[in-house]
């Protein structure tokens, strides 16, 4: 991964006023391991790539953070001091508690997953290779970026699996999705991918 291709991903993400809005007040959760995830990173480097406006197929906002309290007492404190902190913004802002997933990532698709290490694991686990993206903040106040697979798939705007853990169904209704608002992505067929 090239540090040229981490600043040109940091660049794109940090412009978006959501983004830069979590980044910004997410310490204030006062939880250890967080990371901003998934689709408001790939996707708002989808839109800059496609000349969309910011926001443009963005749903929500995915908060990861790791806390080995898996009460759901623990995690709803967590939510609803996230939902005060991020309510005007222009997208929900989804908080989960990584070590939580796999108590009820079966009744949700249909597959257990295994109990993630801290939420660098969950971010491995991702549906697709470009969706495995994390933001956080460190000590001194800069962006750290987790990316796993580089930028190659994100800045060619391909959709590639990552059988890790999402079943095939998972995949193909998130990819059919994504193409149906960026038709300009390369969707690799869940038996064709390898990686």
């Amino acid at each position: 991964m090239s540090t040229a291709d981490e600043g040109r991903f940091l660049r794109i993400v940090l412009a978006d006023p959501t983004v830069a809005a979590v980044l910004d007040r997410a310490p204030a959760l006062g939880v250890g391991d967080w990371w901003l995830t998934a689709g408001v990173l790939f996707q708002t480097v989808w839109n800059e790539l496609t000349g969309r406006p910011a926001g443009t197929g963005i749903r929500d906002a995915d908060l990861f953070y790791f806390d080995e309290d898996t009460s759901w007492e623990a995690e709803d404190a967590v939510i609803r001091a996230g939902a005060g902190l991020f309510g005007d913004l222009a997208v929900p802002v989804e908080i989960r508690n990584e070590a939580r997933v796999h108590l009820w990532y079966a009744d949700h698709f249909g597959v257990p997953a295994p109990a993630f290490r801290d939420c660098a694991d969950a971010i491995d686990h991702f549906a697709a290779v470009c969706c495995c993206l994390g933001v956080t903040v460190g000590p001194d106040g800069r962006p750290r970026v987790y990316a796993p697979h580089g930028f190659d798939d994100l800045f060619g705007l391909v959709v590639r699996p990552n059988r890790r853990l999402a079943p095939r169904d998972v995949y193909e209704a998130k990819a059919a999705r994504w193409l149906g608002e960026w038709p300009e992505l390369t969707v690799l067929s869940w038996d064709d991918a390898a990686r």
